[in-house]
């Protein structure tokens, strides 16, 4: 795939990016070489190499499920504009 002068006035175009035609100029060439270098690396085989999430192996640090209430109900509530029956009261949206 290659970029030509139409296909970055239009990605310009997209992105509200203003561009001049000398901009455009240096351009054309930048994002044909980006696009080689993507082509590169869809040409390693990367078959055997497992999947990871970060280059170092790390553990997450997990509590414990454990169900807790917390017993701070009265606390939070007392943030609340309006407090009904122990919840958060709202005002009616649905008539």
């Amino acid at each position: 795939m290659s970029v030509d002068k139409e296909t970055v006035k239009k990605i310009a175009s997209l992105s509200r990016i203003a561009v001049t035609e000398a901009e455009i100029d240096a351009l054309v060439p930048e994002l044909n070489n980006i696009l080689g270098w993507v082509e590169q690396l869809g040409e390693v085989d990367c078959s055997k190499v497992e999947p990871m999430t970060a280059v170092i192996p790390n553990k997450l640090r997990l509590r414990d499920d454990v169900v807790d209430d917390g017993n701070v109900r009265d606390k939070i509530l007392a943030n609340a504009p309006a407090a009904e029956h122990g919840f958060f009261g709202v005002p009616k949206v649905i008539e």
